[in-house]
């Protein structure tokens, strides 16, 4: 069973920067990365790590967003950051299933 636990969100200003942590309970699982859910839409894909250590980001975040990892953590560092960020960022790890964490919202508004 992994487990997941997200961190560092809250308010920011529209140009702004923050950095979120997943904390795993499990290392070194392959396929992780981070996924938001604004208001009234879906839950996408932000960026994430797959197999052969290959990197996926959302183009509504290249060249602003960069995921980084350790055995048992994920980063998500935002800079830029634009009201249309706002959502439930969560955590995700593939590990045979799919488990997710509990969310931490980021909101960028001034």
């Amino acid at each position: 069973q992994v487990h997941l636990v997200e961190s560092g969100g809250g308010l920011v200003q529209p140009g702004g920067s923050l950095r979120l942590t997943c904390t795993s309970n499990i290392s070194n699982i392959y396929v992780m990365g981070w996924y938001r859910q604004a208001p009234g839409k879906q839950r996408e894909l932000v960026a994430r790590f797959i197999s052969g250590g290959d990197i996926d980001y959302a183009d509504a975040v290249k060249g602003r967003f960069t995921i980084s990892r350790d055995h048992a953590k994920v980063w998500l560092q935002m800079n830029s950051l634009k009201p249309e960020d706002t959502a439930v960022y969560y955590c995700n790890a593939v590990l045979g299933v799919s488990y997710w964490g509990k969310g931490t919202l980021v909101t960028v508004s001034s």
